[in-house]
């Protein structure tokens, strides 16, 4: 025991003035100084609890990150460390809280609605009752091991994730935390599945057994590759030339009622190709049913066609039509991707029709789509190599 600490003693290079903490090897090396063992150092920190730093590998490289961290201490005023102290004594669930209202930017309903279920449905269970000051990437992986357990998906433990991560790393900036609290943690990773798309049989089958608002929904998708929010939204003056349509906003799920695009800012919109026969859709249907007087082909009782509307069509329709796996009404602008890939539309343009926020969402979905670019490049380089010789 006593020859122990005599080693201890003898690794610590020297004690620096109070308060500036120490540096030391901690290591067996009978000539510490001069062993190739990298040095450590131990202080206080702002928040007054003792922490340890190695890797430092000459005295001088130690005693400087001690002066800068006396520095940093020394300019915090007292009051301010109080403060940070009584932050880390709150719970997640107090801090999540008080961060909420704070996001002023979540604008978007949706994207609000989601932050709150994050909150609400798995953050504040699994966690809401932890400090602040005694979460660290053990904790909150132990959180995504919970989340994995518990069967949530991966595209939601990947958002939910992301919510956790922006509250506790605001939490950290403002001194709750000493250390960042999801540092070497690693995002959820998110394998998307192979999407199905009907073939053209189908669609044109889906046509005939589908009700007329319903129908005209369909060929907006698989026509124009819309969104079904957007393509409930089919509005005549959106016709803005004889083969093009511009996107201008979406009846919302949970709203009701139009709303800006997804991804884009209130007022944004995007032109799509309008084919002659989803036109002529547009025609049909207008001259039978009319307008709104905003222009509004779709529409019900509250005055536009909701999702609740179209859900209750789409059972019918697929209760009527034979099964196909993994079609759902979302395949319907699936088909369009593939209509648009299928005949040699660059990846590029069928990424800015359907509104995805960068071309990597449309690759990693449709990459299936394009099996054949390997085989056709490989082919027309040979020729020109042939050709060279």
């Amino acid at each position: 025991m006593i020859l122990g600490l005599e080693r201890m003693v003898r690794h610590m290079a020297r004690q620096l003035a109070r308060g500036m903490g120490s540096f030391f090897k901690d290591c067996e090396c009978a000539k510490p100084t001069r062993c190739p063992h990298p040095y450590s150092i131990r202080f206080r920190d702002a928040l007054g609890k003792q922490r340890e730093e190695s890797g430092y590998v000459t005295q001088d490289d130690a005693i400087e990150r001690l002066t800068q961290l006396y520095a940093e201490k020394k300019t915090t005023a007292p009051s301010v460390a109080a403060a940070r102290r009584e932050l880390g004594q709150l719970t997640v669930g107090e801090y999540a809280k008080q961060w909420r209202p704070r996001q002023r930017r979540m604008t978007d309903y949706s994207t609000g609605e989601h932050v709150d279920s994050s909150i609400n449905v798995h953050i504040v269970p699994r966690l809401g009752a932890r400090k602040l000051n005694s979460v660290t990437p053990m904790v909150v992986e132990r959180f995504l091991d919970e989340m994995e357990g518990d069967g949530v998906g991966r595209g939601n433990q990947v958002n939910i994730f992301r919510v956790l991560k922006t509250i506790l790393r605001d939490a950290y900036a403002k001194g709750a935390m000493a250390d960042d609290p999801v540092k070497g943690v690693q995002e959820p990773e998110y394998v998307r599945e192979q999407v199905a798309i009907p073939s053209l049989a189908y669609v044109k089958k889906a046509l005939t057994v589908a009700d007329e608002d319903l129908a005209l929904e369909i060929v907006m998708m698989a026509g124009c590759g819309l969104r079904n929010g957007e393509a409930r939204a089919v509005n005549v003056n959106n016709v803005v030339a004889q083969d093009v349509y511009r996107v201008r906003e979406q009846i919302h799920s949970n709203t009701l009622r139009p709303a800006k695009l997804k991804h884009r800012k209130a007022g944004e919109f995007r032109e799509v190709p309008l084919p002659r026969s989803v036109r002529e859709a547009i025609e049909r249907y207008g001259e039978k049913h009319g307008t709104t007087r905003d222009g509004y082909l779709l529409r019900g009782p509250g005055g536009y066609f909701t999702e609740g509307m179209e859900r209750r069509r789409v059972r019918k329709l697929f209760a009527d039509l034979p099964p196909e796996e993994g079609v759902g009404m979302y395949g319907f602008r699936h088909y369009f991707a593939s209509n648009a890939l299928g005949n040699g539309i660059p990846i590029t343009d069928v990424a800015e029709w359907m509104g995805h926020k960068s071309i990597e969402e449309t690759y990693r979905t449709y990459r299936h789509l394009m099996p054949g670019s390997i085989t056709k490049a490989a082919r027309i380089l040979d020729a020109g190599l042939w050709e060279a010789a």
